[in-house]
């Protein structure tokens, strides 16, 4: 049975986007069968994986509305192991449509039960809001995955998204847990990197992953060429990272 995670923070620019990418990436290269959910209506992660976002037949908007099965949504990319449910701007307009639809919050989990045991993964890359379309991923998702940039404000809105967390397991999601916290963007050279990692770990009383993403060039360019870092470039250090915080996923699922 598939392990889903929702990949989630309702800041922008945390490289939320960029882990769901390459820690799906990165565990298709461990031979793992993984399939990437892009739910964030900028449909980054579809262009990331190297799809054109807007000459997909169906996306999960059409998904969202019923208009198409879950099978006919799944897009095999160009990677081993790594498929895709597509996503662009038409999923803009999908909270609006959803008014009055009874059970509204579980529609992608209703879905996505159909072919959980297909996978060894399922990654849920959510938009950055807490909205209807996160709260989807979360009522589907097994764990949420916290990216969290290594700045000043790292701490902010952390504890509303594990308050709205824990509002879902509480009344929707019975079986939801915190997967853990990836630091990203991390500058070694910087003081205040150092500091905003040793600050969250003192705070936070859930799992810190052991592996840090750093602040790295040609992880921040790989997406534009269509590419996950562990093909763009799978010598550089983005790539050696998400190796590693792939390794620490499934040593998580051992346990």
């Amino acid at each position: 049975m598939g392990r889903v995670i929702a990949v989630a923070n309702q800041k922008g620019g945390v490289g939320k986007t960029t882990t769901a990418i390459n820690l799906s990436a990165a565990l298709a290269e461990k031979g793992k069968k993984v399939l990437l959910i892009d739910i964030d209506p900028q449909g980054n992660a579809t262009s990331g994986v190297g799809v054109e976002k807007n000459e997909v037949e169906n996306t999960i908007y059409d998904l969202i509305l019923g208009e198409t099965t879950i099978q006919s949504c799944i897009e095999y990319t160009e990677f081993e192991n790594l498929h895709l449910i597509p996503s662009n701007v038409d999923l803009a307009a999908a909270e609006i449509e959803l008014i009055g639809i009874p059970d509204k919050e579980f529609i992608i989990r209703k879905e996505v039960e159909k072919i959980k045991n297909v996978y060894d993964f399922i990654l849920i890359d959510c938009p950055p809001s807490l909205n209807l379309l996160t709260i989807n991923a979360m009522t589907t998702a097994d764990t949420v995955l916290v990216p969290i940039q290594c700045e000043y404000y790292a701490l902010e809105g952390l504890s509303q998204l594990i308050h709205t967390i824990n509002l879902v397991k509480e009344r929707l999601n019975p079986y939801l847990d915190i997967e853990g916290i990836v630091f990203t963007m991390f500058d070694a050279r910087t003081n205040l990197s150092l500091q905003v990692v040793e600050n969250v770990r003192a705070n936070v009383k859930q799992k810190v992953y052991s592996t840090i993403i750093p602040r790295n060039v040609r992880l921040a360019e790989a997406p534009s060429h269509g590419y996950p870092i562990t093909i763009y470039d799978p010598k550089s250090a983005g790539a050696e990272s998400y190796r590693a915080l792939a390794e620490e996923v499934i040593s998580r699922e051992d346990e």
